[in-house]
C-alpha cells in the first residue's frame, strides 16, 4: 500500500507492507536511524517519535496508521542549521551517557516543554517516565529538560 506522510516537515510518499511497524518504516524506508529499536514491547521507549506533535512508541504503531499525518524524529529537531533548545541543553547539562535513549528523551522533552515551560523536577520525571535510560539516574536529563524550558520561556 502507499502512504503519504510528512516526515520532519517534508511530504513523502512510500510503498509499504501493511504490517510494517512505524519504527521499521522510519529507520529502513525513510532512512532516519536516530530512532532506535529497543525492546519491541513498549517498555523502554527508545523508539519514541512525535506523531502530530505527540510522543508515541513507534514499535507499537503501524506505518499505515501515519498515512496523512506528520512524524517528527530527532533528526527533525534541528532547524535551519540551528540546534533545538533541547539539543543544546542535553549537551550543556550532560543529559546523555551512551546516547541510546537520548533521541527519544529529547523528543519527549521537546514535546513536554511545548505544554509546560516551567516544569518541576517531578513533572519532568513524570513526562519522561515512559522512557528508560540504562546509564543514568536521570538527574542530568531532568536538568537538561528544565534548561530547555527556561530557554523557551526567555524567547
Amino acid at each position: 500500500m502507499e502512504i503519504s506522510v510528512k516526515i520532519n516537515g517534508t511530504p513523502q510518499k512510500h510503498e509499504i507492507e501493511p504490517r510494517q511497524l512505524l519504527v521499521d518504516f522510519v529507520r529502513s524506508t525513510a532512512g532516519l536511524t536516530g530512532t532506535h529499536i529497543g525492546c519491541d514491547t513498549t517498555s523502554c521507549g527508545v523508539c519514541t517519535v512525535l506523531l502530530d506533535g505527540v510522543p508515541v512508541k513507534s514499535c507499537t504503531v503501524f506505518a499505515a496508521q501515519v498515512d496523512g499525518h506528520e512524524v517528527a524524529t530527532v533528526e527533525g529537531l534541528k532547524s535551519n542549521g540551528e540546534l533545538h533548545a533541547i539539543q543544546k541543553a542535553f549537551t550543556a547539562h550532560h543529559g546523555l551517557q551512551c546516547g541510546f535513549c537520548t533521541p527519544a528523551m529529547m523528543l519527549v522533552g521537546a514535546a513536554f516543554i511545548e505544554e509546560n515551560d516551567n516544569p518541576s523536577d517531578d513533572e519532568v520525571r513524570w513526562a519522561i517516565s515512559g522512557n528508560l535510560c540504562r546509564c543514568t539516574g536521570y538527574v542530568n536529563i531532568v536538568k537538561a529538560i528544565q534548561a530547555a524550558a527556561e530557554e523557551r520561556r526567555a524567547q
